[in-house]
């Protein structure tokens, strides 16, 4: 619950890119392979140390369950690979299962690459296979000028249009090699085999979600392993990056890095995009924002995002994330979408304005009910209204009104507002409303009570027609107890309606509907006819000091009437504001 709530104070959206605003539906679009013709697999040696380095140098599979949709199981990258190794008709298991790993050294967000030892099928030789982050391969590799230049070319090309990419090289092995060193590769003498361009298409939802999320005054971060390049073009999708963005506002993982603190404070408020990210500089990122006094909720699915989501405020982990992620996080979000994260802060926000709603209700009635009781002690009167029925009002005011107030439904229109402090006091700008309604309630009946003392009135007809005449204080009758105490409840049911607008300019009328409002409807209708039930069914009358055959219908005309007025002063001063 608390999670809930202080979504509605988020300020800062630090989120990962695949699968929370992409699809995470990896399909290889592009490929740039040196010595492969047409880029097309065949037979020749090329193409076969390709096929064997992409279906041994993974960690993923492909479940066949539905020959419609073949899935991938683990990496959507890697998974990626092997679908387009299908693709070009050939089986990846059967080479897999041809091939025995002597090494492996396994992918990771500091190495940004992996690598495999085998005694390969095509050359009769140990080969140690190598894939990752282009710029990282290159540098372990022997290219040409030229070569690079051309790769370089293709790079730009694949990440201005949001492309990861993925390079490919190996090296034939002596028996004496010794490549792997302290978890590293320790050679750079690897031949480049190419390059791939893998996109994961942007979901339909997401712009949308953080276009509000902006208009909400919700800052959005990409934290992302991606290339600049990448991450940017993502972000000119999602309508996150905008033309007259600069490079101020992107920070890649090694900059980062070397960054003091100080540094940092003062430019990742500007920064849209974290590139090259690595898990400690996310995490980093999120203690700094949060030093900064922002309230800050990190989205992640792996285990590497624990240490943010941990950090957060409000750590997000995806429906698909792992155990790890789960257990570090606040919140899962089942449907890993970004759309769903800002439907949190609307929830998030709403909540807190029912609350708000809520207390301003209860604390209104408190004031009046306790001032009546207190003022009537201290002048030396019996309070005139009994113990039942202050449980009655009490059942209003912290049962039932909670009931109706919090079942409110979340209003999209609270996304047009900046996120609130967290240390804002919970009755700011409730203070006037709570004492000034209060004491009008209080000064309006404590002006009836003492008029009804003084006279004998049988009817509130007898106020128009000059029957009422002011004498001595003769107490209240059983009808005038009667009258007060639903003149008293009436007062508090036509101010549940203002306390449904609080905060607002709408009419407390706007978006009352059976599907939408049903509690409130139900609840608003109890009260009311709880009221004429207590006033009107014997046995009832006795047991909360109403008159025996209670109150007459025009009576109950001009009380209800009378005390809507409550409700249109306040509609009268919503208009005003709206």
């Amino acid at each position: 619950m608390h999670a809930c709530e202080t979504m509605g104070a988020v300020s800062v959206i630090c989120s990962d890119k695949t699968g929370t605003l992409t699809q995470n539906q990896m399909t290889v679009v592009e490929t740039a392979f040196s010595e492969l013709k047409d880029q097309k697999l065949g037979c020749d040696r090329s193409s076969s140390l390709l096929k064997e380095c992409i279906a041994i140098n993974t960690t993923a599979n492909l479940d066949h369950a539905n020959p419609q949709k073949v899935k991938a199981i683990g990496n959507p990258t890697e998974g990626a690979l092997l679908l387009w190794l299908e693709s070009n008709g050939v089986n990846y298991l059967d080479i897999r299962e041809s091939l025995s790993v002597i090494d492996r050294l396994q992918f990771t967000t500091e190495l940004k690459y992996m690598a495999t030892i085998v005694n390969s099928k095509v050359t009769g030789k140990r080969i140690v296979y190598v894939k990752g982050a282009p710029d990282i391969l290159m540098n372990l590799c022997q290219v040409s000028k030229s070569d690079i230049e051309a790769y370089n070319d293709k790079l730009v090309e694949y990440q201005n249009h949001a492309y990861r990419t993925l390079a490919f090289a190996y090296k034939e092995l002596n028996d004496d090699d010794d490549i792997f060193t302290d978890g590293k590769l320790n050679i750079n003498d690897l031949s480049m085999m190419g390059i791939v361009g893998i996109l994961d298409p942007v979901r339909s939802d997401v712009p949308d979600a953080i276009a509000e999320c902006l208009k909400a005054g919700i800052q959005v971060k990409i934290v992302t392993g991606d290339a600049p390049g990448t991450a940017k073009e993502i972000a000119r999708q999602l309508g996150l990056w905008k033309n007259e963005d600069t490079d101020i506002n992107i920070l890649i993982g090694t900059e980062l890095a070397e960054m003091s603190d100080d540094d940092l404070k003062e430019r990742l408020p500007k920064v849209k995009i974290i590139s090259r990210a690595r898990p400690n500089d996310k995490e980093r990122a999120v203690r700094i924002l949060k030093d900064l006094d922002y309230i800050v909720a990190v989205t992640g699915d792996g285990t590497n995002d624990a240490p943010a989501l941990n950090a957060a405020n409000v750590g997000l982990s995806m429906g698909d994330g792992t155990a790890v992620a789960k257990e570090a996080s606040d919140m899962t979000i089942i449907d890993n979408s970004f759309s769903t994260i800002a439907n949190a802060v609307m929830w998030g926000r709403s909540l807190y304005k029912n609350i708000k709603r809520f207390i301003l209700f209860q604390m209104t009635v408190n004031v009046a009910a306790c001032l009546i009781v207190a003022i009537g002690a201290f002048i030396g009167e019996e309070s005139p209204l009994t113990v039942t029925q202050m449980l009655w009002v009490n059942l209003i005011m912290d049962t039932f009104a909670a009931l109706a107030l919090a079942s409110l439904p979340p209003a999209k229109t609270v996304m047009d507002e900046n996120p609130r402090s967290v240390n804002e006091h919970i009755l700011k700008d409730m203070g006037k409303g709570i004492l000034g309604v209060g004491g009008i309630f209080t000064v309006i009946l404590l002006g009836i009570c003492i008029y009804f003392q003084h006279t004998n009135v049988t009817c509130l007809t007898d106020l128009f027609d000059g029957s009422a005449m002011w004498g001595n204080n003769n107490g209240l009758s059983a009808y005038e107890l009667g009258l007060f105490f639903t003149i008293f409840v009436m007062l508090q049911f036509w101010n549940l309606f203002n306390a449904k607008a609080f905060m607002t300019s709408d009419s407390a009328f706007k978006g009352i509907s059976w599907k939408d409002t049903k509690w409130f409807i139900i609840i608003a209708l109890v009260i009311f006819l709880g009221q004429v039930l207590m006033t009107e069914m014997p046995g009832l009358q006795e047991m909360f000091n109403v008159a025996q055959g209670g109150i007459k219908v025009i009576d109950w005309v001009i009380i209800t009437a009378a005390t809507s007025l409550v409700l249109v002063v306040g509609e009268v001063m919503r208009f005003v504001k709206r």
